[in-house]
């Protein structure tokens, strides 16, 4: 049933509502990843092959300067290794939107709008004495993109979304004993996000009277008649567009302990901190001539509040990378190894997002998301099939924290199932390649009502799935 004009008036701020959910959107929308919401377990061919199992405690794998410091205590000699990981992610939405009055609003279902990425890594580790080792790495812990159709049925909610965190990590280890190490490291993280979507001018044109008509600024007769013109100067389907880019750089640590239990079996717990962001961000809008015109407009004007919206802005919002606890358990044969891994990870730090603004015209603004903890286990192993081929295999379970109540299309995140196999070769004492590959089944995630900031509608669900191929060298010195 559609909306009559009247009962708007108890919606949002539409025209300054816009931009606030644009920022909001792209500071912390997730999208097309690896693991569950926008985390990437993508630093390491080797231990992919097992789907992480062992992912610490495995031994010989030089990313554990990034996945757990203290065991780098396992590499004996000086090491430099790099991965190169390619996650092909897609998403394709089913379903319809509307716009403030209910009316159907036009355009295809997006189409694909996932993407292939390429994830580099690069480790170095050395031992520097008897039981102290120091490593330094580069990885991408957080990153995703998306990218719809521009003239999709939900354009109003996003087009193109990308977000991505660099790790630069120095990394310490140090033997208690014989079977007990710690290990630290500090974490440098640049952020940035990119964010795109089109505007719908006819609701905020709308948005603007029904805002004045509820406040008593102009009367309830005149506010209809102003609505009539606002529909004819700008009809439904006159679209804008907006794009921000924003960035920042924050610190984190690690800290990390490795126990071998026997000869044959290892545990392994690291804890990575939050890292807390303060994103700078700066918006730019496309605006068609005739909304120029209306907001121009004498008879308008004045219910901007003294401001322009849809002008050049700078925008900030706190944000947050989320805490990690990992462990790790490996158990080793002579012609075999088998291993397990459990991660939890803290994402209710994205109960909501508040954005400030250096354009007056553009209030304070919250968004809520109410993502809960989530979890992801792993069981895998390899078998030694010659000295110089191994070959690995794994499953896991990566548990999303988001929920069909919050969820967005640049969110088309839902619980994930894992399979994945690896194969390694050893060419000499000091050189060896890896190659992983895993498919990413992925539940059909639910999408219940999301509103752009203009209150257009979408219901439906995407369907996603993912590919990824994994490449890896190692030299040792």
């Amino acid at each position: 049933m559609h909306k009559s004009f009247r009962s708007l008036a108890g919606a949002r701020p539409l025209a300054l509502a816009a931009l606030s959910v644009a920022i909001v959107g792209a500071l912390v929308a997730p999208g097309a990843a690896h693991a569950s919401a926008f985390q990437l377990l993508a630093n390491s061919a080797t231990a992919m092959g097992r789907a992480y199992a062992g992912s610490a405690t495995a031994g010989g794998d030089v990313s554990v300067v990034a996945n757990n410091p203290a065991a780098m205590s396992d590499l004996d000699g000086t090491y430099l290794q790099a991965d190169i990981t390619a996650i092909n992610f897609g998403t394709q939405f089913h379903g319809t939107a509307t716009d403030a009055l209910g009316r159907p609003i036009s355009g295809g279902n997006g189409g694909d709008a996932g993407t292939t990425l390429p994830v580099p890594a690069l480790y170095f580790a050395t031992k520097v004495a008897d039981g102290i080792h120091v490593g330094a790495a580069f990885d991408v812990p957080f990153g995703f993109k998306t990218d719809y159709n521009q003239n999709w049925v939900g354009r109003y909610n996003a087009i193109e979304s990308k977000f991505q965190s660099l790790d630069t990590t120095l990394s310490a280890s140090f033997d208690i004993n014989s079977n007990f190490s710690l290990g630290v490291s500090a974490i440098a993280e640049k952020t940035t996000a990119t964010l795109s979507n089109a505007i719908n001018f006819n609701s905020v044109g709308l948005g603007l009277i029904q805002q004045a008509a509820a406040a008593g600024a102009i009367p309830p007769a005149e506010a209809q008649a102003l609505a009539g013109q606002v529909g004819a100067i700008v009809p439904p389907g006159t679209d804008g567009f907006g794009q921000l880019n924003g960035n920042d750089w924050a610190w984190g640590y690690q800290l990390a302990a490795e126990w071998r239990m026997t000869s044959q079996d290892k545990l392994a717990v690291d804890y990575r901190s939050k890292i807390a962001h303060r994103l700078e961000g700066t918006a730019n809008f496309t605006v068609p001539d005739n909304v120029v015109a209306l907001l121009s407009n004498p008879a308008v004007a004045p219910l901007l509040g003294g401001g322009t919206p849809f002008t050049h802005t700078n925008g900030t919002a706190d944000f947050t990378n989320p805490a990690t606890v990992g462990f790790s358990y490996w158990h080793q044969e002579e012609k075999w190894g088998l291993g397990a891994d459990a991660d939890w990870t803290e994402w209710d730090v994205f109960k909501n997002l508040t954005v400030n603004y250096t354009n007056p015209a553009q209030p304070t603004t919250v968004q809520n998301f109410d993502w809960h903890n989530s979890w992801y286990v792993s069981f895998g192993g390899e078998y030694y099939l010659t000295d110089q081929f191994t070959l690995r295999a794994g499953l896991a379970y990566d548990q999303t924290p988001t929920t069909a109540q919050y969820r967005e299309p640049r969110v088309p995140d839902e619980s994930r199932k894992i399979a994945s196999i690896g194969v390694g070769y050893k060419a000499s004492e000091h050189f060896q390649l890896n190659a992983s590959y895993e498919h990413v089944f992925v539940n059909d995630a639910s999408i219940n009502a999301a509103q752009s900031a203009t209150i257009d509608t979408l219901t439906g669900y995407s369907e996603d799935y993912g590919n990824v191929l994994s490449l890896s060298a190692q030299y040792k010195f």
